[in-house]
């Protein structure tokens, strides 16, 4: 992300920023909603236009007057991101005219000596010009009319973009980046974690719960390797969500699974490990992906206490098999250091390949010292080959008739965990037999 330019996009409540946000990187990312103060952490994006490539930002919107802590947050939240910007798009509404926010935030934007772009949003109709004399008074040159939900004039927006932007430097190649995502119930302290790992505040943290709502993407650099750290919102079961911003909370934290190829799954170390963590396991394991179980809050736990909530973590969660454990504390950054190298492991785990060799022996081994049950004749492995990785997929030929019970390719997959390493990631069995 260092690479490229960043594009911030800024405004009071309510102006359409992530319906212009989604408009100009391609897809839905950020939570649309008409209720004020949906977006409170920045989103970061990868957008391209003409070749050029940069880093749409999409922030919370600014009040004039915080009236509690969240919307304090939210304007230290846009004050980075204009502070790491080179181009500001300044987002106003063309229906509703200049309102004492929007000049709030022409004041902060003059301060910050930050090129800024004025965007006209909700115009719908471009025959009669609209009429945005009024926007001048904001001091921030031509108001550009746009209708970011409709999409109309935002390819001149992108062209007016991307000759705003700098000059383009040289981009060394570097490894794909590990996607992270950091899931569990809402609460468990999932965004005080991603601020101790990044070492600075990027995400909202607040002891209400459903503070974070949209999945919040932080691309960064560790050492040699690249990272993309995924903040999710608080996962419930269906029944005890509520309508609207949070149901599509948990919607975007699901789909963050699913782009992601290792999960920290953190639970609450001071309440251990409940039903509700049982459950966001069990989405991870369904998507397939790989994972870290992150005990939090372990400087509330004894070492009594670490010793039964691991046992309780190993019989709760025994569905994932070969699964590392970490104690940490988001608060005094204890084992914070140990993350992103036990991510990194089960990703690399998550691409594991293993040559048909290795792998038919071991598997012959497992299948020769206890053959599965069933058939008329001894049951036969002809053949076993690696089919596919992220999760590693497995295809077996045998003699037999249907598939094989799960009790049996668990006792297949234990031998393979044995052999290889294999930790943190789940293993799928293709069985051929006789037709």
């Amino acid at each position: 992300m260092n690479d490229k330019p960043v594009v911030a996009v800024v405004g009071r409540p309510n102006v359409g920023k992530s319906t212009l946000f989604n408009r100009l990187v391609g897809g839905r990312v950020a939570i649309v909603e008409p209720e004020p103060g949906v977006t409170r952490d920045r989103i970061y994006r990868e957008a391209e236009w003409n070749g050029r490539e940069f880093v749409l930002v999409d922030t919370g919107g600014v009040v004039e007057e915080a009236a509690n802590t969240i919307e304090a947050a939210i304007k230290k939240q846009v004050a980075q991101a204009i502070e790491e910007a080179n181009l500001v798009l300044f987002v106003v509404d063309a229906l509703a005219g200049v309102l004492p926010e929007d000049r709030a935030v022409a004041g902060i934007l003059r301060r910050s000596g930050k090129p800024v772009l004025l965007i006209a949003n909700k115009v719908d109709r471009f025959d009669p010009p609209p009429a945005l004399g009024e926007f001048y008074a904001l001091g921030m040159g031509e108001p550009l009319p746009v209708s970011a939900a409709q999409g109309l004039n935002t390819g001149d927006l992108l062209d007016t973009i991307v000759a705003s932007l700098p000059a383009k430097k040289a981009v060394k190649k570097e490894g794909v980046a590990l996607r992270v995502a950091v899931v569990g119930r809402p609460n468990a302290g999932k965004s005080s974690l991603v601020n101790a790992i990044l070492g600075e505040e990027r995400v909202i943290v607040s002891e209400t719960p459903g503070t974070t709502r949209d999945a919040v993407d932080t691309p960064f650099e560790r050492g040699e390797r690249r990272y993309v750290l995924i903040d999710t919102a608080g996962i419930r079961r269906k029944g005890r969500t509520e309508r609207g911003v949070e149901v599509l909370s948990v919607v975007m934290a699901r789909k963050a699974i699913e782009r992601a190829q290792v999960c920290l799954l953190v639970v609450d170390g001071s309440e251990g490990v409940t039903a509700q963590d049982a459950h966001v396991a069990g989405l991870i394991q369904e998507a397939g992906k790989g994972v870290v179980v992150v005990v939090n809050k372990a400087d509330t736990l004894t070492r009594e206490g670490k010793k039964r909530l691991l046992e309780d973590v190993e019989f709760k969660l025994k569905f994932l098999k070969d699964t590392p454990c970490l104690f940490v504390s988001a608060l005094t950054g204890a084992g914070v250091g140990k993350l992103l190298p036990q991510a990194l492991k089960v990703g690399e785990n998550f691409q594991r390949r293993i040559g048909t060799g290795e792998l038919n022996r071991v598997l012959r081994a497992a299948w020769e010292s206890h053959p599965p049950p069933g058939g008329k004749g001894p049951a036969k492995l002809y053949y076993a080959t690696q089919v596919g990785t992220a999760p590693p997929r497995f295809k077996l030929f045998t003699n037999l008739k249907g598939e094989l019970h799960f009790s049996y390719l668990r006792f297949l997959e234990n031998a393979l965990r044995q052999a290889f390493p294999l930790a943190g990631v789940p293993v799928r069995f293709m069985i051929v037999g006789k037709p």
